[in-house]
């Protein structure tokens, strides 16, 4: 349900969310929390801009009335309308991007790297950028960078296809900039990477403060996808380059960093970062919302509950499970949990492999459910098998209902458990499934571990 907001209220005070592939479109932990957020603060008028997938995608969440109307910026829709810069402008965007592309494969040039992008700033608020680096020039343009002696990317003889592929990624995770910036207030990006490009843009261009809350670790999020994308090495070092070099940006220029765990803590005064800027802030829930969650299932079963996506290695959940089944042979693993739109295959092949496995009809993808409790009571035991997390909701809430948890040793995640929970190197499905019969051939013992957290 939607309800349309209210106009903005002249008095207030005003805080434009910056968020990719989550609220308002989307369910998950980072939703939940930008969720709680607006609701928790209804004296202040609340923007979004929204990085999504498509731009098809319809608002889940209800919007109270004090949040206007998301503007969306489609990462992989139809490419934006506009013309490319003639004459003196485009001879001037070019040595921009030259020296932007420097920046992402030479070390000795990163120092380019930030004017450049501001210049493309002001291109792409024009609606020029995008068409500018469709055309055949910004192919010129890299493939020129990237033959220069001296350069480790020339040893791998860039292909025109690697330099096709890269243009385009660059175009797509570029389009932000097109958004139009906040002009006052606050801008405050609620994960890294792409969302924050249009605060960069509005601190630039007009003095507006940024603020950055990272939940998980955006730029290790892109170094583990990269490594098994279907691309050659030119390009997966021509991209990791700018998630670095933006992530380094972002932490250098945020007014106040609010990671939600001291892992990321690490990795930010790493990338840059004031450590007198960051403040780690903990996710938390209401107990009162999150009681126990009663008798648990007779059958030994295992819940899950969360986005079906590769960050969340539920192959290596299932591969668990199946050791699991060899000891209990009853077991059953019940997943929760909406598959996002371009997850499908990645949904078909989990499935694929539990059948593989012998254990197809004892491995459930059951959806979204409408009270999350309901996952949480379906399992003796929940499972968390992601390689890499926050400070996972679906954890402390688990935790909060009274069940025991079996979780991998990533981001936060130890942090949230502390002595409440069994924690297992993230990949390695023996010592998952070691854990997860360790509870299940002993019940009390698990109810024990959820009340050492006061649960249960």
């Amino acid at each position: 349900m939607h309800v349309s907001p209210r106009a903005p209220r002249r008095d207030a005070a005003r805080v434009t969310l910056l968020t990719e592939g989550t609220y308002p479109h989307s369910h998950g932990g980072v939703s939940v929390w930008c969720d709680q957020l607006v609701r928790g603060m209804p004296d202040i008028d609340f923007d979004v801009i929204a990085v999504t997938g498509t731009g098809r995608e319809s608002v889940a969440w209800e919007l109270p009335p004090h949040v206007a109307e998301p503007v969306t910026v489609p990462m992989w829709g139809p490419a934006p309308s506009g013309s490319p810069p003639r004459g003196r402008r485009e001879r001037r965007l070019t040595a921009a991007y030259e020296r932007f592309l420097t920046a992402l494969v030479d070390p000795a040039a990163e120092d380019g790297f930030s004017p450049a992008l501001y210049e493309l700033a002001h291109v792409a608020r024009d609606g020029a950028l995008g068409p500018a680096l469709r055309g055949d020039r910004a192919l010129r343009v890299l493939t020129a960078v990237w033959n220069r002696r001296g350069l480790t990317v020339r040893e791998a003889r860039p292909s025109l296809h690697d330099a096709v592929t890269a243009t385009a990624l660059l175009e797509h995770a570029l389009r932000p900039l097109a958004a139009r910036p906040p002009e006052r207030g606050v801008a405050h990006a609620v994960s890294g990477g792409v969302a924050v490009l249009p605060g960069l843009a509005a601190l630039e261009l007009h003095g507006v403060p940024l603020l950055l809350t990272e939940h998980g670790v955006y730029l290790r999020e892109r170094y583990l996808g990269y490594r098994t994308a279907p691309y050659r090495w030119p390009v997966k070092a021509l991209l990791l380059g700018f998630f670095r070099l933006l992530a380094e940006e972002s932490y250098r220029r945020a007014a106040l960093i609010t990671p939600g765990n001291r892992y990321n803590r690490l990795w930010e005064e790493q990338g840059g970062a004031d450590p007198r800027l960051i403040r780690t802030v903990y996710n938390g829930v209401d107990p009162a919302a999150f009681p126990a969650a009663g008798p648990e299932p007779e059958r030994p079963t295992l819940s899950w509950a969360g986005r079906v996506d590769p960050i969340k290695d539920l192959e290596t959940l299932i591969r668990a499970f199946a050791e699991v089944r060899g000891a209990l042979p009853g077991a059953v693993l019940r997943l929760f949990g909406g598959t996002p739109r371009g997850g499908e295959a990645y949904r078909e092949r989990c499935e694929a492999l539990a059948a593989s496995l012998g254990h197809g009809d004892a491995v459930t993808f059951e959806g979204r459910v409408d009270d999350i409790r309901d996952a949480y009571a379906a399992g003796n035991v929940v499972m968390l098998s992601s390689i890499s997390e926050g400070f996972p909701f679906t954890l402390i809430e688990a935790m909060s209902c009274g069940r025991a948890t079996v979780s991998t040793d990533v981001g936060g995640v130890r942090e949230a458990v502390g002595d409440a929970g069994l924690v297992v190197p993230p990949r390695d499905p023996a010592a998952m499934a070691a854990a997860a019969l360790e509870l299940l051939a002993d019940p009390p013992a698990g109810r024990r571990w959820a009340r050492r957290r006061g649960c249960g």
